[in-house]
């Protein structure tokens, strides 16, 4: 066993690596740039060296400097992480000509998977199934609408060299192809430094399931049995689970053997998955063969019992696998679910800013969170988003599913906009209780995640009212006041010789709705009246830390709270059934320009402008893209608040832009 190792990496990947690394006695090194100086994977690791400035192209991504530094600190091998370098061919070999390990496969096999169109052909000549498609080498804009057309939309519009979701577009129509098929080439250059494209039928209810294999270099091979990653946004995972629901031992064994025959037709080594889509029928293509470790390793792991890194870490030190595929067996099930600085209800657009308060659920036998950061972190616009790694584990899928939303219940992040609530709401809904899985289901089930029908506002706004009026009587005046009845207590709606009665706006994203709330009596029992669309309901509740306890029509509940913090006016309430973000708009007393946000765009985050949609002077519909911008890698458009007129743009293509800087001067039409 090797006994010194690099890890060409940061976050949350470095610091599982080097977690198990200090298991097995491997003394860590840690790479970082200026912008992870301070980062949890530096201080985890027994050494740290510099590698560069923030942007990932002069620092992660610079492979000479980093075998530099590795023959500098006189490592044995380099374990890449996911991401990054991990899949760079150039990357592999220049390991092997320096005499280090390299913890990943051979570089053929990774030049043979590198390319989806060559990998593709490999896996038809290895009678591995196929979903239809054009992975030539004619590239014409032409040629491949020609194809689309032919094979009939849908149609997938993937990069060759692509991943993660970057450089993917679904076309629905002939009229989309030349648009899409742009902004896929723009963002795979981007992202890859290639814009070679696929063309591949698109399935309508296809299921995303992958197979975890593991070779060594003594001839043998194993396959951890699967997860099912259907449920996804942009192409990129949210939930993953393991094993796939409703898998019977029959197809999993066909799946399991064709991913081996997959890696053995490119000589693999080390830890790899091969990506399938899996129709209604039964039926299975070839998607793609990632040669590296997977982002959701761990419900593997929680379902096999097995260390993957170790074996990973073991393999390429020269010793074979653990086990053999009799002696793996599937335990209970696992699902994780990836915690992002990211705004959901905003095209899930990536958040920055600095994790002013963070508590994730106490770990567990059945919990386990993977993460590099602490409270205080900043998530920047250098990197990805991801926060942390959510995993739960019990013996069966509806008992981990309750782990689940429990566990999400409980992470508190401050500072930033997550995604928690997203996901809290995605595994409450009744298609994802009873797997009825597939990649549209976040299209699928919108309505349910994002609470857009009137009966679910119905009963969570009572919910959000009453914890609103509880947090004004319990606030400061009050608590020092020792008369309960003294008229100081009632610190919103108090008259003298009047009706109590007190009207809120309460916002959910960027909904408004009037809530009507009556005290019905005084003291430390006060009873409300709560009036609003669709209900009338009658309540009694008090807040005790992070719990909220209503009786609404004599219905008495338990609701989890998500406190704001300080400078937040944002609050979130976990029921039984979903989540609710919302924050009270407080009224205008005049201090605000009503015009302050009118006449122009801001940039939502820091980035580049990619294209100009439309030219000074230009009226332009409601919901038209004016702007199309980069950050995190993604492209985001920008879009024409209502119909009106673009009057200036204040930056051109190619330029860097600060987040909040005005990109447009904008004229709204008159109504």
């Amino acid at each position: 066993m090797l006994i010194k190792l690099l890890i060409a990496n940061r976050g949350e990947i470095s610091c599982r690596i080097i977690k198990t690394a200090k298991r097995m006695g491997i003394h860590t090194v840690a790479l970082y740039s200026d912008a992870d100086a301070d980062a949890l994977h530096v201080q985890m690791a027994d050494e740290a060296v510099h590698i560069g400035p923030p942007p990932s192209k002069d620092s992660y991504l610079q492979a000479e400097r980093i075998i530099e530094v590795a023959r500098k600190v006189g490592a044995d091998m380099i374990h890449p992480g996911y991401g990054f370098l991990s899949e760079n061919a150039h990357f592999a070999r220049l390991c092997e000509d320096n005499q280090i390990v390299f913890v990943g496969p051979p570089v053929p096999a990774i030049d043979a998977m590198g390319s989806k169109s060559a990998a593709k052909k490999i896996m038809e000549a290895a009678g591995v199934p196929l979903v239809p498609g054009y992975h030539g080498e004619d590239q014409s804009a032409a040629l491949l609408k020609q194809h689309a057309d032919e094979m009939g939309y849908p149609v997938l519009l993937k990069a060759a060299a692509g991943g993660g979701g970057k450089g993917m577009r679904q076309v629905h129509s002939s009229s989309e192809f030349e648009h899409a098929l742009a902004a896929a080439k723009r963002e795979a250059m981007a992202s890859f430094n290639d814009d070679i494209m696929l063309v591949e039928k698109y399935l309508t209810q296809p299921r995303h399931v992958e197979i975890q294999v593991f070779c060594d270099m003594h001839g043998n091979g194993v396959y951890l049995f699967e997860r099912d990653c259907s449920v996804q946004r942009r192409h990129q995972k949210v939930i993953e689970e393991a094993p796939a629901p409703g898998m019977t031992e029959a197809l999993r064994s066909q799946m399991g053997e064709a991913a081996l025959k997959a890696a053995a037709a490119i000589g693999y080594v080390g830890a790899g998955t091969v990506e399938f889509l899996l129709d209604t029928d039964g039926s299975f293509y070839f998607m793609e063969m990632n040669t590296r470790l997977q982002v959701e390793h761990p419900v593997t792991e929680m379902i096999s019992g097995q260390d993957l890194v170790e074996w990973q870490l073991r393999v390429a030190s020269g010793e074979e696998l653990p086990l053999s595929q009799d002696e793996l067996q599937i335990n209970g099930h696992a699902f994780e679910a990836r915690i992002y600085a990211e705004d959901p209800n905003n095209e899930f657009l990536p958040a920055t800013g600095v994790l002013n308060f963070l508590q994730p659920p106490e770990e567990s036998e059945y919990v386990r969170v993977d993460t590099g950061v602490r409270q205080g972190d900043k998530v920047s616009v250098y990197y990805d988003p991801m926060i942390a790694k959510l995993i739960v584990w019990d013996e069966d899928r509806p008992k981990a599913l309750r782990r689940l939303v429990k566990a999400l219940s409980e992470y508190r992040v401050k500072g930033v906009t997550t995604n928690i609530d997203f996901l809290y709401n995605l595994a409450n809904t009744k298609a994802f209780k009873q797997a009825q899985l597939d990649t549209a289901f976040i299209d699928k089930h919108q309505s349910e995640i994002f609470l857009q029908n009137e009966d679910d506002l119905a009963s969570l706004l009572p919910l959000a009212a009453l914890y609103i009026v509880l947090n004004q009587e319990q606030g400061p005046q009050s608590l020092n006041s020792q008369d309960l009845y003294s008229p100081w207590q009632n610190l919103t709606a108090w008259r003298a010789n009047a009706t109590h009665i007190q009207g809120l706006e309460i916002q959910i994203h960027d909904q408004v709705h009037a809530v009507q709330v009556s005290r019905l009596n005084s003291g430390p029992q006060a009873s409300y009246q709560i009036t609003g669309q669709g209900f009338n309901v009658q309540c009694q509740g008090q807040v005790k830390g992070d719990v909220l306890t209503a009786v609404i029509d004599g219905h008495r509940q338990k609701i989890t709270i998500s406190h704001p913090a300080d400078g937040e006016q944002g609050c979130s309430l976990y029921t039984q059934h979903s989540a609710l973000h919302f924050k009270q708009k407080l009224p205008d007393l005049g201090l605000l320009d009503a015009d302050a946000h009118g006449g122009g765009l801001t940039a939502p985050m820091n980035g580049t402008i990619v294209n100009l949609m439309v030219n000074p002077g230009d009226s332009v519909e409601k919901g038209q893209v004016l702007v199309i911008m980069e950050a995190m890698k993604m492209e985001h458009s920008l879009k024409a608040p209502s119909a009106g007129k673009v009057v200036e743009f204040f930056y051109q293509s190619g330029e860097l832009v600060d987040g909040g800087a005005e990109l447009l001067s904008f004229e709204a039409a008159e109504s």
